[in-house]
């Protein structure tokens, strides 16, 4: 599985993916602020992508921060996608890019936020090394966040 440095050209498959999981995070496709933040990671090489069959995005990514502590801030993968793979190579390749020692933090569902089971999404980092931690500010939709953590040296 390949994944790219997103270009300005997948903007759009950016939008239609935050539009597939509106339901879990609130709105963002029409949020001027998300399209901004693509744009901003495209622009500054914090943008990843996995493509699929005509270059539709199977899954995109948007990291942040520096040594020792970086961010992944948002990690969609397609609905027909899931379990293929895609995420899991899209937080191993950040993980490849950190200065090691840090911390790659993200933040998810809280434990009683409707879509933390449905979603996966807490499953999927704990599989992949990262520990729960903090609560976190509830999400726009008014559901729970919980911050989790990989330590990595």
């Amino acid at each position: 599985m390949k994944v790219q440095a997103a270009v300005s050209g997948d903007v759009d498959g950016f939008l239609a993916l935050a539009a597939s999981v509106e339901q879990w995070f609130g709105p963002m496709a029409s949020d001027p602020g998300f399209l901004e933040a693509v744009h901003r990671n495209i622009g500054r090489g914090s943008a990843f992508v996995v493509r699929g069959r005509e270059d539709r995005l199977l899954g995109g990514i948007l990291t942040g921060g520096r040594a020792p502590t970086y961010r992944i801030n948002w990690l969609v993968v397609d609905a027909l996608a899931r379990r293929g793979g895609v995420g899991q190579a899209l937080v191993a390749h950040v993980v490849g890019r950190c200065q090691r020692p840090c911390s790659l933090d993200v933040v998810t569902f809280g434990e009683d936020h409707p879509a933390a089971q449905v979603s996966g999404a807490r499953a999927f980092y704990e599989r992949l090394g990262f520990l729960g931690g903090d609560a976190e500010p509830d999400g726009p939709e008014g559901g729970s966040r919980q911050r989790f953590r990989r330590t990595l040296v």
